[in-house]
């Protein structure tokens, strides 16, 4: 079962959903300043292995990490849970708290609307 991710493993996330696959310090190259340890990352990288988010290949006496989640997943996974936790999977509670919250573009809500309507024809 998927776990929500910490700060931190989503930012190492983000990275190698980019990257594809790497190694720690390529990780850490592509993070922003000010970067975290090399034993920080590696640590976090361990911690994503053990939830099934990443695995690696041993290559000589390095590893290459890869994700095993798609970026993909995770935000189904994780829109999923905000849809659950705060809008109580209503849809129109969710476009509602945009459009009053959020100031959401009335060109935004067109389209959306216009989305909504091709699915619904779809059907």
């Amino acid at each position: 079962m998927m776990r929500e991710l910490t700060k931190a493993e989503e930012q190492v996330m983000l990275i190698l959903w980019e990257i594809k696959e790497g190694l720690v310090k390529e990780v850490i190259e592509k993070m922003m300043p000010p970067k975290p340890a090399y034993n920080t990352v590696s640590t976090v990288i361990r911690v994503l292995e053990s939830k099934g988010f990443v695995d690696h290949k041993a290559v000589g006496n390095t590893h290459i990490y890869f994700p095993l989640i798609s970026e993909e997943q995770y935000k189904h996974f994780a829109f999923d849970k905000v849809m659950n936790n705060y809008f109580e999977n209503s849809y129109q509670s969710l476009v509602s708290f945009l459009v009053k919250e959020k100031n959401m573009d009335m060109d935004e809500l067109d389209e959306l609307i216009q989305m909504a309507e091709k699915l619904k024809n779809k059907k």
